[in-house]
Formats: C-alpha cells, sequence, structure tokens
C-alpha cells in the first residue's frame, strides 16, 4: 500500500502561524497544534515530489549543509533527498573526525563558518543540547537531525504525519489515539519528541511497554499525564498491545556504557506474528523508526511481518522525505511557490506502477 498524496483537510489559511521563515528547527517543544497541522499540511502537498509524479525547483541554487556527527542512514540520506527534490545543492559532513571539531574548534565557531557557506543546515550530534548550542553561533536556519539522547523533532514530525496518515484508513485522527510505545524508551530520542507531540492533542491512552531501567523519563511521562492523557508504565507485553498503533523501538547500544549492558535488554519485547495475533487488534498499525536489529538475539520486529499490510515502517520511512521537505520550504519560505516550480519528470520511473 502506498499512502503518499493523502488528502489532509485543506483549513491551514486560518491558522495562527508561528514564524517559520527563517527560523531554527531545534524542538518539538516549539510546536503548537497549529504548527503542526501547517507542517502535515504543507508535508503532503510535497507527495508529487516525493514519488516523482512531477519535480519541483524551487530551491534552486539553494544550499544545505548536512552535518552529521553520528552515525546515520535514514535521517541524513532522507535530508538530503528531501533538499534535492526541490532542486537545492547538499554538501555534507560526516563524522566528527572528518570536522574541524577534532581539532578543538568550538561549535560556535563551526557555525560562524558553515552558515556563511549554506542557506540552511541539517545538524546531528551525539551530544544532548548541542544543535541548540550549534544554531546560537549560525546566520541560517538550523534543523536538529538528532542530539544525543534529548530529541529528534523531525523524527517526531514524520511519525506524527505517518499516524495521521495510517489512521485516516480506519476513519480515525490523532485524537483519541491509542498507542503503545515499546522498547528502549529511556534512550529512544525518537519516542521522547513523538510523546511531547501528543501531549498537544485530545484524548491520547499511551502505554510505555519497557524494562523497569529502560522506561520512559519522569519528565516525558509527566508531559503527557499533566496534559490529561492515561498513560500506563508497564514491562508486560501480555494484555497491553491492543492498541492503534504499535511503535517499536531498538535497544540504543550507542548510548550504554559498554555492548554487555546492552545486551542486558536485548530480545526481552520482540514483535513477531505470533505476538500481533495474539496480543493486537485486527488493525494495529506498526511503526518503528529504524534501523530494526534482525539479528537472532535481538530480532525486535521479526521480519515474518513483513507481508502485513499493517507494517507501516516503510511508509513511514518515505514521509520523512516530505516532512524534511515541508521543513526546508517553509524555513527558506518557499511553501507557496511550489506549483509556480513544477516540471514534468522526463526519465523512466515505475513507481507509480
Amino acid at each position: 500500500m502506498l499512502y503518499f498524496g493523502a488528502n489532509f483537510p485543506p483549513t491551514v489559511q486560518l491558522f495562527k502561524m508561528m514564524k517559520f521563515q527563517g527560523s531554527h528547527i531545534l524542538s518539538v517543544s516549539q510546536f503548537d497544534r497549529d504548527a503542526i497541522a501547517k507542517i502535515l499540511h504543507v508535508s503532503a502537498q510535497m507527495a508529487p515530489y516525493a514519488s516523482r509524479q512531477k519535480r519541483c525547483h524551487v530551491l534552486d541554487g539553494a544550499i544545505l549543509s548536512n552535518l552529521f556527527f553520528e552515525p546515520s542512514t535514514r535521517t541524513r540520506v532522507s535530508f538530503g533527498t528531501a533538499f534535492n527534490l526541490l532542486g537545492g545543492f547538499v554538501r555534507e559532513t560526516v563524522g566528527q573526525e572528518n570536522s574541524s571539531l577534532s581539532k578543538g574548534e568550538s561549535l560556535f565557531d563551526t557555525a560562524q563558518v558553515i552558515s556563511g557557506y549554506s542557506d540552511v543546515i541539517a545538524m546531528r550530534h551525539p551530544k544532548m543540547h548541542s544543535v541548540e548550542e550549534f544554531a546560537k553561533g549560525s546566520t541560517v536556519p538550523v534543523i536538529n537531525g538528532g542530539d544525543g539522547a534529548n530529541e529528534h523533532p523531525t523524527q517526531a514530525l514524520l511519525d506524527l504525519f505517518t499516524i495521521q496518515s495510517e489512521m485516516m484508513h480506519f476513519n480515525k485522527g490523532l485524537d483519541d489515539l491509542n498507542i503503545v510505545l515499546m522498547g528502549d524508551l529511556k534512550h529512544g530520542r525518537t519516542v521522547h519528541s513523538l510523546s511531547k507531540l501528543l501531549s498537544l492533542y485530545n484524548n491520547v491512552k499511551v502505554t510505555m511497554v519497557a524494562p523497569k531501567a529502560l522506561q520512559m523519563p519522569d519528565s516525558v511521562i509527566s508531559t503527557l499525564s499533566n496534559a490529561g492523557h492515561e498513560v500506563v508504565v508497564t514491562d508486560t507485553m501480555a494484555g497491553n498491545l491492543s492498541c492503534d498503533v504499535i511503535y517499536q523501538t531498538r535497544i540504543q547500544q550507542e548510548r550504554f556504557a559498554s555492548k554487555d549492558e546492552a545486551d542486558l535488554y536485548r530480545g526481552h519485547f520482540s514483535l513477531n506474528k505470533s505476538v500481533y495475533q495474539k496480543y493486537c487488534q485486527e488493525n494495529t498499525v506498526i511503526m518503528h523508526p529504524l534501523p530494526r536489529d534482525s539479528r537472532p538475539e535481538a530480532n525486535e520486529l521479526d521480519t515474518d511481518l513483513n507481508d502485513l499490510d499493517n507494517l507501516a515502517i516503510f511508509r513511514q520511512a518515505q514521509n520523512g522525505v516530505l516532512v524534511r521537505m515541508a521543513l526546508f520550504a517553509l524555513t527558506l519560505g518557499v511553501e507557496e511557490q511550489l506549483t509556480e516550480h513544477e516540471k514534468p519528470v522526463n526519465w523512466f520511473t515505475n513507481r507509480n506502477n
């Protein structure tokens, strides 16, 4: 099933907007529901370009500096792809050892220099709050691609876009959602950011399934409970997976002191077809930020789920391109100019066959 181009309600002109143009995107805490609705709406408009039905060169000549000081595949490539699909150029630095940070340069100084070469910067860094520190020295918008165990705002936005588009097929929305978050919730920055966004909606039930040592930080739980939502904290799958969406996460080995410590928790909350059929609802959607660990000792999300229509993990990954395209368009102020810069696709593509 291909869900590109879900038609979200065209009510954006009614929103009281936060200022996107020229702004950094550092934390989900920047957004209210109106701002999120704007992002999701513009994201849906990007579907014809992401699916190669059309091409758009609205950012022709613009330069993205993609600074990834921590390993990444999907996030890094999707940022670059998103910018290319809008006609822009991408310059990449991968690994801290390949930058002047390895020579002792400060984040502020790096930001001052790189922003002089760029129109927008996407950045990932292993240290919490480092992207915010970097942004203080930047003269162009900075988008947080993940800062340690802190936040991953663009992942949370694409997750929300995915949930909304998947729920539309069941005549549901983001309000009245019943979602299970499962796995390493302590270190998983994706679920931290997603939880904060979900707190803005109405009547949400969040069940958190994790080992006691890897449960969600109290501050995140408080954000949800203080907003009036039902939060269930448990270390048991049985009886706790009946929901609209299961969001599985991997054990974040890079956040542990050693591999041996991470191995203590690996494989305890594996989701396979047998578990799914036993405990989940018939239409429960399965999500995962990827990469999923398919090694036998982990097998957190079994490949025997691959033939389920409700396995949304690859649609979720593709939605990352749409959302990042939207964020580039909004921060650079071109979201109203997309159709003016459309062209036909003149190469072979079988994406729509």
